[in-house]
């Protein structure tokens, strides 16, 4: 190992247990002081761009309580893409946790085995079973959640920030050329389909979709000729339009439109392409005027931009 990364996991084990041992940290489900029912473990990938598990998953019940692992003081409590979130500082080490029904609020000061809610069924990581997603993160960097507890089982393992999707799997490959059109006029993109900080929540998470910068009230429009399957209020998206646009080239293909102003459509409307689905906005969790825009290739989300045509040309 490179000396000086060496020296600096060395420095981050010594911080995380420090930190347990002052803090006097719980499991967070199930009896607070163990064992926990570890379903799925923390798993980094040897290379950023292989698997991995960035929290240890605890199996529990709809409804059971979910206690804050140590002190600290919340940070976010909400829904955060289709699940709720609750978000902790401790300090030099962050934890979250979901899917919960949140009973704290932003800048509630909490204690160790201090309830922060209870665990919902909706967004669950082991669907159709129930249970909780504990992470940790110090710094820029995830550590094993169990580590807090003095459970992980030896050194803390580090998951360097990477550009890989929450599965760790490779998304699907578009076909070429480009399937879709542009979905704005002039696109222009601020903020990339990848893992990133959160703008509003601090989390760092996976951005699932490519931004494109636009004035509200611009235009928004169907990228390719399908169905509305979904059209209204959809909580972090705001106002969202979900188009399924059948097979494309071989890949069942479905976009989304998020954070609109307006919207032009409704359920099970068919549509040509470059229909106006609705009007770019600012609705959600968003920081500004923009388009939030999605493409689900074979049922799993991925990076929209191969699937648009090359040389920035906009939808006309």
């Amino acid at each position: 190992m490179n000396p000086i990364l060496a020296t600096s996991v060395a420095s981050l084990i010594a911080a995380v247990t420090a930190l347990a041992s002052a803090a006097g940290w719980v499991y967070p489900i199930g009896p607070p002081a163990g064992p926990a029912p570890v379903v799925h473990g923390f798993d980094p990938p040897d290379s950023p761009w292989l698997a991995g598990h960035r929290g240890t998953d605890l199996a529990g019940t709809a409804g059971a309580e979910v206690r804050a692992a140590g002190p600290g003081r919340v940070t976010y409590a909400g829904p955060l893409a289709g699940r709720g979130v609750v978000v902790i500082d401790h300090g030099t080490v962050r934890t979250t946790y979901e899917p919960v029904t949140a009973s704290v609020t932003v800048g509630d000061a909490v204690i160790a085995g201090q309830a922060v809610g209870t665990l919902a069924a909706a967004g669950s990581h082991c669907a159709p079973d129930i249970c909780l997603h504990w992470g940790a993160r110090e710094g820029d960097r995830y550590v094993d959640p169990l580590a807090l507890v003095g459970a992980a089982g030896g050194d803390v393992r580090l998951l360097p920030l990477d550009d890989r999707t929450l599965s760790g799997a490779p998304p699907p490959r578009p076909p070429a050329p480009a399937g879709l059109g542009w979905p704005v006029a002039s696109p222009r993109v601020t903020s990339p389909f990848g893992m990133r900080v959160h703008p509003v929540t601090g989390i760092y998470k996976l951005h699932d979709g490519t931004d494109f910068g636009t004035a509200c009230g611009t235009p928004v429009r169907a990228a390719a000729a399908g169905r509305v399957t979904d059209a209204g209020t959809r909580g972090a998206y705001g106002l969202q339009v979900t188009v399924d646009h059948g097979t494309i080239r071989g890949t069942p293909v479905s976009t989304s439109y998020s954070h609109l102003s307006a919207l032009s459509v409704t359920p099970g409307q068919t549509l040509a392409t470059g229909r106006p689905v609705g009007r770019a906005g600012d609705t959600g969790m968003s920081t500004g005027c923009h388009l939030h825009f999605m493409v689900y290739a074979g049922g799993r989300v991925t990076d929209p931009m191969p699937w648009l045509p090359a040389g920035r040309r906009p939808l006309t």
